[in-house]
């Protein structure tokens, strides 16, 4: 399965959710979406269950020169979520790590404040929260996102995504109660070689989708 965009990801997607909803399992459902990229594919998730969209900015903490090799994400105030054994590999440690962590939560931040406007984080008690981002790869920033998340009490938790490794999907599953997604190709490099566009989103983007427009 192929998309046309990150919007087209996300209506397919809605249909399954959209399913699971029907036969009662995703009661009094929130959709948080992983910007920037999960935002257009979490509208489209978030209007046919009609249920509430907000955000969950989390940030790939990458190694020092090397920024696009993730070793680790953040999420909130958490503490960093990092591998061990890439940091043993790569002969770091959480010490060195502090200037880029550090740097990461300042963008986090950023974020936070301009995609909310000024709107407090939901609260999640209670509520089954479907965590939506476009893609899996390696699944650093969806682990951060879902244990950011268990740490607020919900009834459930749902990692829902168009495309994924399967590798990673299932390495995920003991970190949700649920992980959807319709399509894991067994040659799976970048989750943008699944979408004809994969343009990269703006901020402005994020808000037209959190807004509704």
């Amino acid at each position: 399965m192929r998309y046309r965009d990150r919007a087209h990801g996300g209506r397919e997607l809605a249909v399954v959710l959209g399913g699971l909803r029907d036969e009662g399992a995703l009661p009094d459902p929130i959709v948080l979406a992983l910007p920037r990229g999960g935002a257009a594919v979490a509208a489209e998730v978030a209007r046919e269950l009609s249920a509430p969209l907000d955000v969950l900015v989390v940030r790939k903490i990458g190694a020092p020169h090397q920024e696009e090799f993730g070793v680790g994400a953040i999420a909130g105030d958490d503490p960093p979520l990092l591998d061990p054994a890439t940091l043993a590999h790569l002969g770091l440690s959480e010490e060195s790590l502090a200037p880029v962590v550090e740097r990461e939560r300042r963008e986090l931040r950023r974020r936070e404040r301009r995609y909310r406007e000024g709107r407090p984080a939901p609260d999640l008690r209670g509520r089954t929260v479907i965590v939506v981002d476009d893609g899996l790869a390696t699944g650093s920033t969806a682990r951060a996102a879902l244990r950011h998340v268990r740490g607020r009490g919900p009834a459930r938790t749902v990692l829902a995504v168009p495309v994924g490794a399967p590798d990673s999907l299932a390495a995920l599953a003991a970190e949700a109660d649920l992980v959807v997604c319709p399509c894991r190709p067994a040659r799976f490099s970048a989750v943008g070689q699944w979408y004809d566009d994969f343009e990269q989103l703006t901020d402005a983007d994020v808000l037209d989708a959190l807004r509704g427009t």
